[in-house]
């Protein structure tokens, strides 16, 4: 099943449906109804004039439907794209993948940038760009997106020319992954949150950092053979990372452990 996600061509909200349902996370078919009456209801907004036909399909999203960041921000639920659309709460990420496949219905391009810690939107009409906040609706200035940089990264962090290039459907999706993981952490369903380990390492199989989590996820599900194993591979594949003698520490109480154990 792991497999067969991840092979398919990918497609919103399909895909993100299909890991939805997987982890365990909500229902296919209840999101997917769900998701036919809201691309059905926006084409009413499709007015002539592009920008007029933005403003109006902001205005639906966030007054008519009401749609907004859930309170329990970190979450399992606002990480979740079906539930997102089925209770209208998210976080930046599921709201502006919600926005952007409703604006791609009024042919609207608008693309998903991700910035450290938060996702934006871009939309250019004809030689005019503008940067919505996934939140709110409202427009953001380039500086206001330094802002959310240095309130992610610090102070001093630059503003990099990457953090504009839209995000491809691969990237998107393994953000909502990393962010589903850190809300199944959180609410500790370490099975759940392993599970979206495996699903992100076989898309970045050089990402040693997801091999230090999953080493975490393990122990705490106790599997420390388990655990000890991705340990000895970041360890491997990492000599020169500073943290690769605490991760030597973890590893020699780790193995302590596997030896008492049998």
């Amino acid at each position: 099943m792991t497999n067969l996600i991840l092979n398919e061509a990918l497609s919103l909200p399909e895909s993100a449906f299909d890991i939805s349902e997987h982890l365990g996370f909500s229902d296919k078919e209840a999101a997917k109804w769900a998701w036919y009456e809201l691309a059905g209801s926006v084409l009413s907004h499709y007015l002539v004039d592009r920008e007029a036909r933005l403003e109006a399909l902001l205005q639906w999203f966030y007054q008519d439907l009401g749609f907004c960041a859930r309170e329990s921000y970190f979450s399992i639920e606002a990480a979740d794209l079906a539930s997102c659309i089925t209770t209208r709460q998210g976080n930046s990420t599921t709201l502006a993948s919600v926005l952007m496949l409703l604006g791609k219905q009024l042919d609207l391009v608008l693309q998903p940038l991700l910035l450290p810690g938060t996702t934006v939107l871009s939309c250019r009409i004809d030689d005019k760009v503008r940067y919505i906040d996934p939140l709110t609706g409202q427009s953001l200035t380039r500086h206001q997106l330094h802002v959310l940089v240095r309130g992610e990264l610090g102070n001093g962090a630059p503003f990099k020319p990457r953090y504009l290039k839209p995000a491809s459907l691969k990237r998107l999706l393994s953000r909502m992954l990393h962010e589903l993981k850190a809300g199944a952490i959180l609410a500790s369903k370490f099975e759940s949150a392993m599970e979206c380990c495996n699903l992100l390492l076989q898309w970045h199989q050089d990402d040693l950092n997801l091999n230090r989590e999953r080493a975490f996820i393990a122990q705490q599900l106790g599997c420390i053979s388990v655990a000890a194993a991705d340990l000895r591979h970041f360890v491997d594949n990492s000599p020169h990372d500073p943290v690769t003698e605490l991760v030597k520490l973890q590893l020699k109480e780790l193995n302590d452990e596997v030896e008492v154990y049998h």
